[in-house]
């Protein structure tokens, strides 16, 4: 009985000693916090444009818009997923934290549709205009992020972060072009009734 006492006091020693040898976990940066909150703040923007993006889509008079509204629709479930695995590699639960920038911006995008007419060109223009509000605000906040993230030592992160810096970019470009090739002068020729 002493024996199995004696184990079992040396067994709790060694635990104890193991326990102590591991270094604490050391306290994130003032950055890092700010850096993880801002990723909730996003994580909602699209998490809410996956919601927003069939609501333009059905809007929408242009075939070309409409596709362009499905990619992105298809693009931003990707960022989603994306964020997931950068809150994963931060060691931190994906949460999301309402976005009161992209909240304003779908909202009006929202009147956009409400105050121009069904069918118009005019309401496709309309509806660029606020998808471009959404593309630039991901432009600046995914930038923004990617160099906060290098600045914090977190290259991994930040690669993940550049490359839906570089896909929001391109949605950008393509609603341009989708504005250019005609739909602007469409809506420009269309009289008030």
């Amino acid at each position: 009985m002493k024996k199995t006492a004696t184990k079992n006091a040396t067994a709790g020693k060694k635990s104890t000693a193991v326990k102590a040898a591991k270094p604490a976990k050391q306290k994130d940066s003032m950055l890092e916090e700010f850096f993880c909150d801002e990723l909730k703040d996003i994580y909602w923007a699209e998490k809410h444009l996956v919601k927003t993006l069939p609501k333009m889509k059905k809007a929408a008079t242009s075939p070309q818009l409409q596709q362009a509204f499905a990619d992105h629709l298809e693009a931003t479930k990707v960022h989603v997923m994306r964020l997931e695995q950068v809150f994963e590699l931060m060691g931190k639960k994906a949460q999301a934290k309402k976005c009161d920038a992209m909240a304003g911006i779908t909202e009006e995008g929202e009147g956009i549709i409400e105050e121009t007419e069904a069918g118009t060109a005019t309401r496709d223009v309309g509806l660029i205009l606020a998808a471009q509000k959404v593309e630039h605000y991901e432009i600046s906040t995914y930038g923004g992020l990617a160099q906060v993230a290098r600045t914090i030592g977190r290259d991994d992160v930040a690669e993940l972060l550049a490359a839906t810096l570089a896909e929001e970019k391109e949605a950008d470009e393509l609603l341009t072009d989708v504005a250019e090739n005609n739909i602007n002068y469409e809506a420009s020729e269309e009289e008030e009734e």
